[in-house]
């Protein structure tokens, strides 16, 4: 397990930090005190003992642990439980995707918020950019350390949303180039909607997890001038799950028009192929037909090659003409 990490702030200001866990229980019982306290992948018997320790609830322990929860927020008498995903690109070979999800559990209780991750690949060091960034954030105790940690959560949702929609741009270019590749633009769109449902999948529950906050804040005694962050947090759910649902339609849309328009360029080419063996079948024709050992006009004299000659090239040309009229070849 990486070692923790902590902070304690007393009327805005850092007064204590990376404390260990014994100290934890000691800091939470100063009513003057708000404190953050992080774990980094622990064990279950670790958890088991914070939870006993604070008064957690036992199956949260199992939630904060297990490999694969989908975001949510549970109240319970104690204290509130919060698990939200960071979300990440990442440069990947084949149809593997590119999107990176981490997950975060919050155990909120009355002055402190503690969070627990299981990889060292989040990085925290944004969330607490944000908590100094905005003191008045951090005057709003332990539900503002919350809002600061979701907000960066959904921020990092919103950056890889944001990168799909230009890759989408790039692919309806790609789409419509003159030269078409048609694997190519499977391929890519195949690998956008797979990375598509990944992010779907940790955003679009962020609004139920907002909701769940929003509506426990009075049984927790949270100040009301909190509501307009979390407001404001939840807008920015919403328009990411309404953002997500118009890119879902966009890539379903170039998934079935990359199919027209392969039907469209089999059609030309076939009609194309068609209109040349129109063309070649007449002089195939007529020299057939003189070749034949019959007489015919101008038999065995110069007369008659140029008869078959001027035919053909007249015959070739008309149909040439008639074909490229009608757009056929």
């Amino acid at each position: 397990m990486a070692a923790p990490t902590s902070r304690v702030w007393r009327d805005g200001q850092v007064v204590a930090q990376d404390f260990g866990l014994d100290e934890l229980d000691q800091w939470l019982a100063d009513q003057q005190s708000l404190v953050w306290f992080d774990l980094c992948s622990p064990g279950r018997e670790l958890l088991e003992r914070l939870a006993a320790e604070l008064g957690f609830d036992v199956h949260v322990v199992e939630d904060a642990i297990a490999p694969a929860e989908r975001p949510k927020a549970t109240k319970h008498d104690r204290h509130l439980f919060v698990q939200a995903y960071f979300a990440g690109m990442t440069e990947t070979q084949g149809f593997d995707s590119r999107v990176r999800v981490h997950r975060v559990s919050a155990f909120v209780v009355h002055g402190g918020l503690v969070t627990v991750r299981l990889s060292e690949e989040i990085d925290l060091a944004p969330v607490v950019e944000r908590w100094d960034s905005d003191p008045e954030l951090v005057a709003l105790g332990a539900a503002g350390l919350l809002h600061g940690l979701l907000d960066v959560v959904v921020d990092s949702q919103d950056d890889v949303i944001a990168q799909l929609d230009e890759d989408m741009e790039a692919l309806e270019d790609l789409l419509f180039d003159q030269r078409p590749q048609t694997t190519e633009v499977s391929r890519r769109a195949y690998q956008l909607r797979r990375e598509l449902v990944e992010i779907r999948r940790v955003a679009l529950p962020m609004r139920d997890v907002v909701n769940v906050v929003v509506r426990h804040a009075a049984e927790f005694g949270w100040p009301a001038n909190l509501r307009p962050y979390f407001d404001d947090l939840y807008d920015h759910v919403q328009r990411e799950a309404e953002w997500t649902e118009s890119l879902r339609d966009l890539v379903g849309s170039i998934f079935e028009t990359n199919l027209s328009l392969n039907d469209m360029r089999l059609n030309v080419v076939m009609k194309k192929l068609s209109g040349w063996a129109a063309i070649i079948a007449v002089p195939t024709l007529i020299t057939g037909w003189f070749g034949m050992n019959v007489p015919y006009p101008g038999f065995s004299q110069p007369l008659g090659l140029a008869i078959a000659t001027s035919v053909t090239v007249i015959s070739v040309v008309t149909l040439y003409l008639l074909f490229k009229r009608h757009d056929w070849i």
